[in-house]
């Protein structure tokens, strides 16, 4: 079965009830016993339930994986993946990961004394330094939220197997569609389903896949101690979005690569993150061990917070909001929104200054998100874009 014809089949059981095309909301919470001890596969919805379980087998098909769990949001996913681990472990981290996963990680680390280093993955021998006997894990987030660094995940997961520890790598910004980590040797992947793989800004979510059967009973045994699973309604949702997740990436791309374009051009724009420019320090790595470029571009302005606060209040098709990867088009701040919580310590040391901005660039037309942001960016005479430019751009 090829990808495309996952994302709509995969792990969609028949409804032998009453044949229906689409997977049915299971809205109940416990399921009638035939006799003692004798269920027909569910007793209760927090253990399993067939919606969830349908989501659960398509997410692990398409990331070829064993087994997934699907759980209330991308956060209890990362929850649920740190109880793997007890006090006295060590785990290495990506340096300009997530402000929510840096923050739940101190959280980890003070109140139950697991150990974290944040590194530069993009610089191997920089990690092999950083290995301690205690460490357990390489926490991978690639790309990089919101600087958009590639790591190479096929060398770091050799490295940390070579360390006895896991390699667990953050998808969310590419999907299954984009990258597929187990390919390139992780051992355990994290999502926000909220994202990509919903596509519409419609439900909070997130999943667990693993690909190993010790990892895929470890996996089940918290998401079901723990309480962390999503509802019914929201697998669902997740699980007819996921129905369109191809064409939908594609378009997100191909609006991406001229947005990207655009900004590099434009005068306001001092720096632009966007792996699919060839003027992107990792490009020729993502162009191997990625199917895509994705949908997100972040950019510098020139100037300081005036300017950017400028051009956030000033979009029309831009959303100011935090999230991504739903059809509208968003942009934020991350200094003051997604990496709010970062110590100012961390943030500079990861790179995120007031004067970046994110986009999560939608499916719109994109010569009007070009001309928005373009007018967007006027916050100086000398870069009020000509007409001819836009036409470049419109090539």
């Amino acid at each position: 079965m090829r990808h495309q014809t996952k994302t709509i089949h995969a792990g969609v059981d028949k409804d032998t009830a009453y044949n229906s095309v689409i997977t049915p909301i299971y809205a109940t919470s416990t399921f009638r016993f035939e006799d003692i001890g004798e269920t027909k596969g569910y007793d209760y919805s927090r253990t399993s339930n067939p919606t969830r379980k349908a989501l659960e087998q398509n997410l692990a098909a398409l990331e070829g994986g064993i087994a997934a769990s699907a759980v209330a949001t991308g956060m209890a996913a990362i929850t649920l993946v740190l109880n793997f681990f007890k006090s006295g472990d060590h785990i290495l981290c990506t340096h300009d990961c997530y402000g929510g996963t840096e923050r739940l990680l101190r959280t980890y680390h003070q109140q139950f004394g697991i150990e974290v280093t944040y590194i530069d993955m993009s610089d191997l021998d920089a990690v092999s330094v950083a290995i301690q006997p205690n460490t357990k894990a390489f926490w991978i987030e690639t790309p990089s939220n919101p600087l958009l660094n590639i790591i190479d995940i096929k060398s770091l997961s050799e490295l940390a197997h070579e360390h006895s520890a896991l390699a667990i790598v953050d998808n969310t910004f590419l999907s299954p569609v984009n990258q597929r980590p187990f390919e390139l040797g992780a051992d355990v992947i994290v999502h926000s389903t909220t994202k990509y793989l919903n596509g519409h800004s419609d439900v909070v979510g997130g999943a667990v896949v693993v690909n190993r059967q010790d990892l895929a009973e470890r996996l089940h045994f918290l998401q079901n101690a723990l309480g962390l699973a999503s509802s019914p309604f929201d697998c669902w949702l997740v699980l007819r979005g996921i129905k369109t997740l191809v064409p939908r990436l594609k378009a997100h791309e191909a609006n991406a690569r001229r947005v990207a374009a655009f900004l590099e051009g434009h005068p306001g724009v001092r720096k632009v993150y966007y792996p699919g420019l060839t003027s992107h320090p990792n490009h020729e790595l993502a162009a191997l061990q990625q199917h895509g470029f994705g949908g997100m571009v972040s950019f510098e302005v020139e100037g300081g917070i005036e300017e950017a606060n400028h051009v956030l209040r000033s979009t029309r098709y831009f959303s100011l909001a935090e999230s991504l990867g739903g059809v509208e088009s968003l942009i934020c701040h991350p200094l003051t929104m997604t990496h709010a919580s970062m110590s100012p310590e961390r943030r500079q040391k990861a790179g995120i200054t007031e004067r970046l901005i994110r986009l999560s660039v939608g499916i719109e037309d994109v010569n009007d998100l070009i001309e928005d942001l373009d007018q967007a960016l006027q916050f100086k005479k000398a870069y009020v874009t000509s007409s001819s430019a836009l036409e470049l751009v419109e090539a």
